[in-house]
């Protein structure tokens, strides 16, 4: 999905390439993996086999020596043989793995492999990317400031025109609000990004470039005036753009990005749960601060380039297991460098290729539901081996005749195969608990916030606005599911979840239909 950039393409797969087909092959994928844990298993299974011959072999040579007859002797070897139960100790992981990553699926959280699952449940810090992670990702322009020497229509031109090839939510905003003022756009020559900076081409021969008050201070000289108005701007959160051309400052481009409506929540959850969580952004000090602080995170890092954002996730991996969540080109760095990295489903693929747990839906709250899962994953884990070993060590003896001498009491093998099958069976249903447990907390507030609203749309005319119309309203998280009638002029929407009726309007108005 290229959602910011400009790009020529050719469909070239189907079938196994589709989204669900991906989501199906990640789920088995991270089944047909062994996590970390399960290396404790395979050293004890490796050696279990010979060690219970060997045992099997003992308890009949033992009960011969004792004077007990042929057929008794025999029948403690064979229900030793019979109870033990290298079944359990192979099972108890992988099957728990499936269990774990399937459940996450039917949460919209992918994990690529085994490994990933159990590790994210290990995490003691959480980095958070701002654009398109703790905030929604559709900044919109808030203030255009010309320079003296400059027009506002002149001053969005070439922001426009300069950004137009951008693949960055900001450039996206700018683009938008040139179209929206009916100020054109013109192609530009030579254009480049230059990464976590800003951008640079060339507009009628003319050299443009736009980016960071660090990086256009290198093309011109930026007055104390409007440094002041910029710094205004960071104070209420809003991001300044400067451009430049020919040497000269045009202007400033101030565009807001709200905070998404549950990352304040997610943040929350994410600091009961004992997590430690941090911003990481390119943004200035000043915006930063004060998303940070509606976001409720009280440690965050500012004016960062792709690399030191890599730098910073080694930096905090020295105090704790390090998460990284983000979504764009700018993050892939840390969300490799991470010891588990979060990607938005709705990012770039690069940043979806680095991670590895994939958050289907555009939400936050996901990324602690995942740290939830993984460690709920991991305790059913560690009882399987538990009940595996501890079934063994007490089975085995039973079985070889220990308490004959004390209450003469036996074990038959026919026992003894009952027991060994009722491990396994013990194993894979404590597995299967996963499927039950409460891993999100918002899950029954969903359910009571379930409802069904009817709009009134005018200029539906036929079949295709109906679908045109179906599409915007399920692309928003929260909609379950929209049915337009253009005969009616209604459509029906059920939601999943609680969503601002403004944001239902406006994909509608999006597709030029007037919602009454």
């Amino acid at each position: 999905m290229n959602t910011y950039g400009h790009i020529t393409f050719r469909a070239e797969g189907i079938g196994e390439e589709t989204v669900l087909s991906g989501i199906i092959r990640t789920v088995s994928d991270a089944a047909a993996t062994k996590a970390p844990i399960a290396k404790i298993a395979d050293k004890v299974s490796g050696i279990f086999v010979p060690v219970v011959l060997m045992l099997s072999l003992i308890t009949l040579i033992i009960w011969l020596i004792v004077g007990k007859d042929t057929a008794f002797s025999l029948s403690r070897a064979i229900s030793v043989l019979v109870i033990s139960c290298p079944c359990a100790l192979g099972l108890a992981t992988p099957v728990a793995v499936m269990v774990g990553s399937g459940v996450g699926a039917k949460n919209n959280i992918l994990f690529k492999t085994a490994e990933s699952l159990e590790n994210t449940g290990k995490t003691k810090i959480v980095a958070l990317d701002k654009t398109g992670t703790l905030t929604k990702g559709e900044p919109v322009v808030t203030d255009v400031i010309p320079t003296e020497d400059f027009s506002s229509d002149e001053l969005v031109f070439i922001a426009s025109s300069l950004e137009k090839n951008s693949e960055h939510p900001l450039g996206k905003a700018v683009v938008k609000y040139a179209i929206e003022n009916n100020i054109k756009i013109s192609d530009v020559s030579d254009f480049k990004t230059l990464s976590g900076s800003g951008l640079s081409a060339f507009i009628n021969g003319e050299k443009t470039v736009g980016g960071k008050f660090d990086f256009i201070s290198g093309y011109c000289d930026i007055s104390d005036d409007m440094k002041e108005k910029a710094d205004k701007l960071s104070d209420e959160g809003k991001t300044p753009l400067y451009f430049a051309k020919n040497d000269k400052l045009t202007g400033i481009i101030a565009v807001s990005d709200e905070l998404k409506e549950d990352s304040i929540k997610a943040v929350e959850t994410m600091k009961k749960a004992g997590l430690s969580v941090v911003m990481i952004t390119g943004d200035n000090e000043r915006t930063a601060k004060a998303v940070a602080e509606k976001a409720g995170i009280e440690k965050f890092y500012a004016g960062v380039t792709p690399d030191e954002k890599g730098k910073i996730i080694e930096k905090l991996k020295t105090d704790g297991r390090t998460a990284m969540v983000g979504d764009g080109i700018n993050d892939a760095v840390a969300l490799t460098s991470a010891d588990t990295g979060f990607a938005i489903g709705s990012g770039t693929d690069i940043a979806i290729d680095s991670a590895d747990v994939v958050i289907m839906k555009n939400s936050l709250t996901d990324v602690a539901t995942a740290i939830t899962l993984s460690r709920k994953t991991l305790t059913v884990i560690k009882q399987n081996l538990f009940w595996a070993f501890i079934y063994n060590v007490i089975g085995i003896p039973i079985a070889a005749g220990a308490l004959i001498p004390l209450w003469n009491i036996e074990m038959s093998p026919m026992i003894g195969a009952a027991a060994m099958s009722l491990s396994s069976f013990f194993v894979v249903s404590n597995a299967l608990r996963l499927n039950f447990v409460k891993i999100n907390d918002n899950k029954k507030e969903r359910k009571n916030k379930s409802m069904e609203i009817t709009m009134k749309v005018e200029g539906m005319m036929c079949s295709h606005c109906e679908a045109a119309v179906k599409k915007a309203l399920e692309s928003i998280a929260g909609v379950a599911e929209a049915t337009p009638d253009h005969t009616k002029g209604t459509v029906i929407v059920k939601l999943s979840e609680e969503v601002d009726f403004e944001v239902l309007k406006k994909a509608v108005e999006d597709k030029d239909y007037k919602v009454l």
